[in-house]
């Protein structure tokens, strides 16, 4: 699986280790934000790529979080086409002194966390900020490997799942960081078993002032 069983933390790849040199000089000024760019070559295949190697995962997978009374009908997970207007390049912004703080879980647990910096962008013509975390009860080689990135927005618990979604920032040939909506994805607790896992809910201060059309959609809630 691509999150932390039970804790439902944030997924990581090997790249984002490296980000950790990076942080402070990616801080930059206040007025440096993140741009719209096209994305490299190759990179609607290798999303669609990545977005089958998650559903064999779902389905092959011991540990799968979908429920087992679902495993047999599993199909694969919906998404939005990919669409490279979701794609950005640019700085963290990394608080000189992160502010500590307790994120609530799906379960209703206390999670340590702290505020460790922000990005800002312009999305469908609003100006958008949001909190990037870092979550303190994860036991992760380096700090950077505890950040993450939840989202909400206009489409959340209507065609997305109700506490949101989370996006991992990977690291731009030039060394800046890439956010890119379209690997958004629901935490485990999604998938009909949420009494395993206890995933962070999105705090309030990251509720997008737009549609984010972009990533995976919500998973069909289980009745019965």
């Amino acid at each position: 699986m691509r999150e932390t069983p039970r804790a439902c933390g944030p997924a990581r790849t090997a790249a984002v280790a490296a980000l950790v040199a990076l942080a402070a000089s990616c801080a930059g000024g206040a007025g440096v934000d993140l741009e719209h760019r096209t994305p490299p070559d190759g990179w609607k295949q290798a999303l669609l790529r990545e977005r089958a190697e998650r559903d064999e995962d779902f389905r092959l997978d011991p540990d799968t979080p979908i429920h087992p009374d679902d495993r047999a009908t599993f199909r694969g997970l919906e998404y939005w086409a990919p669409d490279p207007a979701y794609y950005f390049v640019g700085p963290i912004h990394a608080y000189e002194h992160p502010e500590r703080f307790t994120i609530l879980s799906t379960a209703g647990a206390e999670r340590p966390a702290e505020r460790w910096g922000w990005v800002r962008f312009d999305l469908r013509g609003k100006t958008c900020v949001l909190q990037v975390y870092r979550l303190l009860d994860i036991d992760a080689p380096d700090p950077v490997s505890a950040l993450f990135l939840p989202f909400t927005d206009g489409t959340t618990g209507k065609e997305t799942y109700p506490a949101g979604r989370y996006v991992e920032l990977s690291l731009a040939p030039d060394g800046s960081y890439v956010l890119d909506f379209n690997v958004a994805h629901n935490p485990l607790c999604a998938y009909g078993m949420p009494e395993r896992y206890a995933c962070p809910v999105t705090p309030p201060e990251n509720r997008l002032p737009v549609r984010v059309e972009a990533g995976e959609r919500g998973y069909r809630e289980r009745h019965g």
